[in-house]
């Protein structure tokens, strides 16, 4: 008996979103397998490779089919491998024309906890170190009406939380022909859907935060107080090396302004280790960070040179010395996420149940939740410990 279709997601929730909404044009088709690819860094290329040597020895008779980054960045190679049967472009993987998907299937994906919600895609801007926009083109938005119209989906389908999500999402807006902000669209969201009661946002350039999602932030409690920064680095002449908009000073001055606002925001962000020219006083300077701008939800990534990038042009760091201040970044992350966790104990939370036995909380703490509790249902927790960064 032939299986139904299968997605696999790898990288970002952008992928997430597209991943669903491939699922659901895919909705009724037999033996078909689709990797969603990234291809970030190097590890990731190397995980959509194993995905797919993986999906082929567990669906030998299916057409096993790739998309995402990695097969714009990285074609020639994914082509070249056996177990693949065809590539269909980045650009191309939600045109239902892209697979020969029938106008039957579903326009929403099914209901997940969280919505994800792509209101913008590409990339106009140039970060020396990568490579997404050779995988996703130029940046693009959907309109305030057709993000509406999608939001709308999911909510009749029930989704308790919608999370907006892009490549580089506060650029969303900037090729629509009044160019309006991103707070306009989130005040839009919020003012068309009342019965939303967790909106929230995924990672965020924070130069671009316009004063309207600033002032969103920092008083509507259905906006979860939860603010992850597209933020790279600490050390300012690294950032520039980066090619990055904002200094240091852009991110502290932020993060105080809004922890003044509402103190119980929570700040992520995502480091990138071991960049070209990078020493011991400018990884300092990103340690240091994690401690001023107090990140407890950190996404560190190991630096490696993405092909046709400039950095990869720039006198590299030793590949053991990237690893260490990876790992180094990482448990400062940790200490300053449980010294966070250590003021969440006894302070009920609002969680929103996964399917694991976990959920979240607003400000994107994970806690336990009691076992049978129903995925989706949103359950008031008062955690008494953490262990391993988890309340319960």
């Amino acid at each position: 008996m032939s299986a139904g279709p299968e997605v696999i997601s790898l990288g970002c929730r952008l992928n997430i979103a597209e991943s669903e909404h491939i699922r659901a044009m895919l909705a009724g088709e037999r033996d078909v397998v689709v990797v969603n690819s990234c291809a970030v860094t190097a590890e990731a290329v190397r995980t959509t490779r194993q995905a797919i040597r993986k999906a082929r020895r567990e669906r030998p008779d299916a057409r096993l089919l790739v998309t995402g980054c990695a097969a714009e960045v990285e074609r020639e190679q994914l082509a070249a491998m056996p177990e693949v049967d065809g590539l269909v472009a980045n650009t191309s993987k939600l045109d239902r024309r892209a697979w020969n998907a029938p106008e039957r299937a579903p326009a929403i994906p099914p209901r997940r906890t969280r919505a994800f919600v792509a209101v913008q895609n590409g990339c106009d801007h140039s970060c020396t170190f990568c490579v997404i926009p050779a995988g996703r083109g130029a940046s693009r938005s959907l309109t305030i009406s057709q993000v509406l119209a999608e939001i709308d989906g999911h909510l009749a389908q029930g989704a308790p939380e919608v999370v907006l999500t892009g490549v580089d999402v506060t650029s969303w807006g900037h090729d629509l022909p009044d160019r309006p902000p991103l707070g306009r669209l989130v005040q839009a969201i919020l003012d068309r859907f009342p019965e939303l009661r967790r909106l929230r946002m995924s990672s965020l350039d924070g130069i671009e935060i316009d004063p309207l999602l600033f002032d969103l932030f920092a008083g509507e409690p259905r906006l979860m107080p939860h603010l992850h920064l597209s933020l790279q680095h600490g050390n300012d002449l690294i950032l520039k090396r980066m090619k990055r908009r904002h200094l240091r000073a852009d991110a502290v001055t932020l993060v105080a302004r809004l922890k003044q606002a509402r103190a119980e925001i929570a700040i992520g962000a995502d480091l990138i280790a071991g960049f070209p020219t990078e020493d011991e006083a400018a990884h300092a300077d990103s340690l240091s960070i994690v401690r001023e701008l107090g990140i407890v939800h950190g996404h560190v990534f190991p630096y490696s040179p993405r092909p046709g990038t400039p950095a990869a042009r720039m006198p590299q760091v030793a590949r053991a010395t990237v690893k260490a201040r990876a790992a180094e970044l990482r448990a400062e992350v940790a200490r300053t996420r449980d010294a966070w966790l250590d003021t969440l104990v006894g302070a009920p939370q609002s969680v929103l149940v996964e399917s694991d036995g976990t959920g979240y909380a607003p400000n994107f703490a994970r806690v336990t939740v009691p076992q049978g509790t129903a995925s989706g249902a949103t359950v008031t927790i008062t955690p008494q410990r953490h262990e391993k960064g988890l309340l319960s």
